[in-house]
């Protein structure tokens, strides 16, 4: 039997028990390729969270990391929600601790709390809007240029944002320790090494980083670029997982990681296997409790609002 054959029966058994649930599974676009094989749909942390917000399924099968099962269980109090891999977090949300964001809020009265998405439901509850790597450029400048503006947790994102509208915020100094590894002799050695490829990075790079890239923008928005695009090479900036769906969807086109460092454990913990089990057993489940899911809520609804 090919080292195939298993995964293909596997998968077949996840796309039954999947219509037997009455269940949709979402994966990230950094998920393994067999993961994102069985997904009803495959995108960033925005179009997740409209796809959760907007799902007639009675169970989500998140495969990402926690924060984001917990933005679908806030959006969707009333269905079940399964993280096939319970230990799957995310070290930026895990740097902005929530007494740690009630302190600052008590120095800085009258403040607007801007999250990103990749906060815990606690940070979420305590914050005023959020915003994705998609939509945040757009989120801030809806705020009163009057209001003090705090940013959680990623300084390299509110230095992105900052750069484009020239909004003064303070800045959390979090940070996604994938994307904030690439530097800016990454980019010159992969730029000597394909002169004729674009540079295409996450905002959750370094301002380093970001000066030398020919776009800046999210994993959907690298995606959509490099469909409508004419050229043929490109250096990406951000977790290699994304390699998957751009060689599916261009496969004329050729891309080339900027750095091997550029790979998120927590992201590739979540197997085929796994979501499997999920689907048998319902478990692992994430429910936010109602006391923090209702004030979570309406951050999250804020932004997608906008």
């Amino acid at each position: 039997m090919s080292g195939q054959e298993p995964l293909q029966k596997l998968s077949e058994e996840v796309i039954r028990l999947k219509k037997e649930r009455n269940a949709i599974i979402l994966a990230h676009v950094y998920q393994r390729p067999e993961v994102q094989e069985v997904a009803d749909y495959v995108g960033d942390s925005l179009g997740l969270s409209q796809q959760a917000a907007s799902t007639g399924a009675d169970v989500i099968v998140f495969c990402g990391v926690h924060f984001m099962a917990e933005s679908a269980s806030i959006l969707c109090p009333d269905k079940i929600v399964l993280l096939p891999e319970k230990s799957a977090g995310c070290p930026m949300a895990d740097m902005a601790a929530v007494q740690e964001l009630k302190r600052k809020k008590q120095e800085l009265p009258g403040s607007i709390v801007v999250c990103y998405v990749n906060t815990s439901a606690e940070v979420k509850a305590e914050s005023d809007i959020a915003c994705t790597s998609a939509n945040a450029v757009e989120i801030v400048a809806s705020l009163p240029e009057d209001k003090t503006v705090l940013f959680v947790p990623d300084k390299n994102l509110g230095s992105y944002i900052a750069s484009r509208n020239g909004r003064e915020m303070i800045m959390w100094q979090g940070y996604c320790p994938a994307h904030d590894s690439l530097n800016r002799a990454d980019i010159l050695k992969a730029k000597a090494e394909h002169p004729d490829a674009m540079v295409l990075v996450h905002p959750e790079c370094r301002p380093e980083v970001v000066k030398l890239a020919d776009l800046v923008t999210s994993t959907s928005g690298m995606i959509r670029f490099v469909k409508e695009s004419n050229a043929s090479e490109f250096i990406i900036g951000t977790e290699g997982g994304i390699l998957y769906p751009l060689q599916q969807q261009c496969p004329g086109k050729r891309f080339y990681l900027a750095s091997d460092a550029l790979f998120c454990h927590d992201m590739k913990v979540t197997t085929l296997e796994k979501v499997h089990r999920a689907l048998v057993s319902l478990e692992p489940q994430v429910k936010v409790p109602e006391e923090i899911r209702e004030r979570a809520f309406h951050c999250l609804e804020r932004m997608l609002d906008i």
